[in-house]
């Protein structure tokens, strides 16, 4: 009996010292675990329904991209930017995909002063409408907005 308890009182001595720990609270460990958290990359890219089927994650990318630039191109070259610009060859895209699949259209110049931006946004609006529906990008499970531009090549229409 002596035995017991000299044993429960060196546990009892023992275990006080797991109890005088302090627990870190919720708001800390959420701090933590979104600093670990790389913001800048997405588990998924945005998607859309002809690239779904592919199971390597950059030849998925590389898809969504192409699918995302040709569909641009052809609808943007059946308008006349490229009579607007004639010494122009390409011009950039900001393309924002939003959480809820919607998607938004703005020209990204470097040099806005040899632009009418207000004119080539409004041919983006105009012919970027009833786009297909493109997935969003996904972190940790959870839908995210993804920003990124994409070069359309205006072709030149030759003169007759």
């Amino acid at each position: 009996m002596k035995k017991y308890f000299i044993f429960l009182a060196f546990l009892l001595l023992n275990s006080c010292q797991y109890i005088d720990k302090q627990v870190p609270s919720e708001r800390e460990l959420l701090q933590k675990e979104l600093k670990s958290i790389n913001w800048k990359e997405v588990d998924e890219f945005p998607t859309v329904a002809d690239c779904e089927t592919i199971a390597d994650k950059k030849e998925r990318q590389k898809c969504f991209f192409d699918t995302m630039s040709q569909l641009i191109d052809q609808r943007i070259n059946v308008d006349s930017l490229s009579a607007e610009y004639p010494k122009v060859d390409t011009i950039e895209v900001k393309v924002t995909v939003l959480p809820n699949s919607k998607i938004k259209f703005e020209p990204h110049f470097s040099n806005t002063t040899a632009y009418d931006t207000i004119k080539t946004d409004s041919v983006l609006q105009a012919r970027l409408i009833d786009f297909p529906k493109v997935n969003p990008a996904i972190k940790r499970g959870v839908p995210v907005k993804t920003q990124f531009i994409l070069p359309v090549v205006i072709k030149a229409k030759p003169k007759k």
